[in-house]
């Protein structure tokens, strides 16, 4: 179980960081989640409240895709492609992205450089 004040300096962060950035609907935020097992990848319009494209590694059409390995990073780049590719397809390029309280290392650095390589620019 995780300690109270892990959590509470967690969503202090991450409070601090959602006061800074918003997406608009030119530039909606890109913004992860990982827990223990899983990384989940969404950009979404705050304009609106909505979730424009979603990515993750329950995701089915990845699952063959992420089979093929076993590294964390590498199946975290993974899922920044897939959420760049479908961006890409609903017309959108640019991104703000929300480390969502997170380091910036690791797996939240792989999922960004993923992006990146899948064509979104922030």
């Amino acid at each position: 179980m995780i300690k109270k004040n892990v959590l509470e300096r967690w969503y202090k962060k991450k409070a601090s960081i959602r006061k800074k950035i918003t997406g608009t609907t030119a530039r909606p935020r890109l913004t992860i989640y990982r827990s223990a097992k899983h990384v989940y990848a969404q950009i979404i319009d705050d304009t609106t409240g909505k979730t424009l494209v979603s990515a993750s590694t329950l995701s089915k059409d990845l699952k063959e895709e992420l089979k093929k390995t076993t590294s964390r990073l590498a199946i975290c780049k993974i899922v920044g492609v897939a959420a760049a590719k479908r961006a890409l397809e609903k017309n959108i390029q640019q991104v703000v992205y929300d480390r969502n309280g997170y380091l910036y290392h690791g797996r939240v650095k792989a999922v960004a450089d993923g992006a990146r390589e899948g064509g979104l620019k922030f």
